[in-house]
């Protein structure tokens, strides 16, 4: 009987589940359904312009060629805004994460009295917002119009990040741990840094990833403040202007022959804007998936 037992679970156990077939298939989907679109917009930027306008262009480009690049690396100015889109980007996530990190912490401790009234107060930002016309009316009385400051401070700090650390700490960081550093005399400052951070590297990668790529693809707050200063461009808006004259141009019979197609000129330009983040994503991969985890439950 025994062995009668054992060779069944053996054959139930090397079974075909239906239903993980049918997981690995949505999953293999869904990888095509984001993969699929960017391999898409790359082949349309190498491919000539007598292609993309006949949409002959899938998975694969034709007609190859980088006129497109060599277009988008001939205007001088695009070093310059790649440098103010670095420089934006780094100081506005350290800054986001210095403010998060300052808020979350005191938030995540019961000893402080109105938490959950501030708490409230910074959930419901997430769904009101003041608009457009008093952010720029804002900006405009504070002096900050073509200043990178302007890019900077409104867009600081993420009550959505703030919530997201917030849980984080709770779930990773035992009260124990905190009250044992608090009897060998550590104050909130000393716990911060000696315990809070260093255990919350995952999610502090996850936030930052946030905060950096939110920023590096924001282009129309710098399209409101930025209007005189064109050295203060970021590399999105820069790339924004280069596709509108482009299509002006493209469509002027003068210039029809030696401008490039604004399709596949787009197409290199999503392309171009994209590189960086796709470089710098896998060396904090694991980081990301363990913080998002982390950020997901709540004890």
């Amino acid at each position: 009987m025994k062995l009668s037992g054992s060779n069944t679970s053996i054959k139930r156990s090397g079974r075909i589940d239906i239903w993980d077939i049918i997981i690995r298939i949505m999953l293999v989907i869904l990888s095509l359904t984001c993969l699929l679109p960017f391999v898409h917009v790359a082949a349309k930027s190498l491919s000539s312009d007598a292609f993309v306008m006949a949409n002959n262009i899938f998975l694969w480009p034709k007609g190859f060629t980088i006129d497109a690049y060599r277009q988008i690396l001939s205007d001088q100015s695009i070093i310059q805004s790649l440098y103010i889109s670095v420089l934006i980007t780094v100081l506005f996530t350290a800054l986001g994460m210095i403010i998060t990190v300052c808020a979350a912490y005191p938030l995540s401790r019961k000893q402080l009295k109105g938490r959950t009234m501030i708490t409230i107060m910074f959930t419901v930002t997430l769904y009101l917002s003041g608009g457009i016309i008093p952010d720029y009316l804002l900006i405009n009385n504070l002096g900050m119009l073509d200043t990178l400051w302007a890019l900077i401070l409104p867009g600081a700090f993420s009550a959505f990040n703030l919530l997201i650390m917030k849980s984080a700490i709770t779930s990773t960081i035992p009260v124990s741990l905190e009250e044992s550093a608090r009897i060998d005399g550590a104050n909130h400052f000393q716990i911060l840094w000696h315990i809070v951070l260093p255990l919350s590297k995952p999610i502090l990668a996850t936030l930052s990833l946030f905060y950096a790529v939110g920023r590096w693809n924001g282009y129309q707050d710098a399209l409101f403040y930025i209007r005189y200063n064109t050295e203060l461009r970021p590399l999105q808006l820069k790339l924004y202007y280069l596709v509108v004259q482009a299509s002006e141009s493209f469509q002027t019979e003068l210039t029809f022959v030696q401008t490039t197609n604004p399709e596949v000129l787009r197409a290199a330009v999503v392309v171009f804007a994209t590189l960086p983040i796709i470089c710098v994503y896998p060396f904090i991969q694991k980081y990301f998936v363990r913080g998002v985890m982390i950020g997901s439950v709540k004890e």
